[in-house]
């Protein structure tokens, strides 16, 4: 069926389109660019550079995806941004391409919601089924997650992680790594408990709950140093795969835990 574009839309001819995209009015799309099956393009879009998009997304108007990074060391380096499958990228928002600095490909995966404004910068790389609300800014290098939620007009320091499943207070101001499954907010974002609710949704049955909470409450309500914690959770708990993930996002942390 080849794909459906507007007649006031400019498509460079090296630009791969797959069957059934559709691209409306007024909307660029450069030589780099490749656009998997069922993606819906709006009006006034633009997408350059060596940007990647999966299948079945819908990218409404006046987003911008593969633009130059906003950083000074970026010299034009044949860099990528890459996004998966079925994400709804809203107005206005802005998904730059990654550098040489770090992997060169800035990362987004599938199922995602990317409320209007957002800005994901250079190198960062998000997980699956996450919700960035309206106006949340990426900074470079930042990691985000499967599950995780960050509310409206917060700011994520670059190098900074959120953990799966975590949640992030509206207009917060993120400098220290969220742990996974974790509630934080404020300026600076301080740890304000477990996020009881993406609990809930994720749908974990009572002792993987359970579990969670136990080492919540060891690493962060113990005396125990962090290691000392860890390596308790470790010998005295059976293991369980979500309780793992989180020791190991704390274990690799550089820029510190939230807390």
């Amino acid at each position: 069926m080849g794909a459906r574009i507007h007649p006031t839309a400019i498509v460079d001819p090296g630009a791969i389109l797959a069957d059934g995209v559709a691209v409306g009015p007024h909307t660029v799309i450069g030589a780099g660019v490749r656009i998997g099956a069922r993606t819906e393009v709006g009006a006034q879009v633009v997408i350059q550079g060596r940007t990647t998009i999966g299948e079945d997304n819908v990218i409404f108007p006046f987003a911008s995806l593969g633009g130059v990074p906003q950083d000074l060391k970026f010299k034009g380096e044949d860099s990528a941004l890459t996004i998966g499958n079925r994400n709804q990228i809203r107005e206005f928002c802005t998904l730059h391409l990654g550098t040489a600095a770090d992997a060169m490909e800035t990362r987004v995966g599938d199922d995602n919601l990317l409320m209007n404004f957002t800005h994901v910068a250079h190198d960062c790389v998000l997980g699956n089924r996450n919700v960035i609300a309206n106006g949340v800014q990426l900074g470079g290098h930042v990691r985000v997650g499967d599950w995780a939620v960050i509310g409206a007009l917060s700011g994520i320091h670059q190098m900074a992680r959120v953990g799966e499943s975590a949640m992030v207070g509206a207009g917060s101001m993120v400098s220290l790594d969220v742990a996974p499954f974790c509630n934080a907010t404020g300026d600076r974002a301080r740890l304000r408990g477990l996020n009881s609710v993406g609990l809930r949704r994720r749908g974990f049955g009572a002792a993987t709950n359970a579990a969670i909470k136990n080492a919540y409450r060891v690493v962060f309500l113990s005396s125990l140093k962090l290691s000392e914690a860890i390596a308790r959770i470790r010998d005295t708990a059976r293991p369980v795969p979500e309780v793992e993930r989180f020791l190991k996002f704390l274990e690799e942390s550089k820029r510190g835990i939230c807390r």
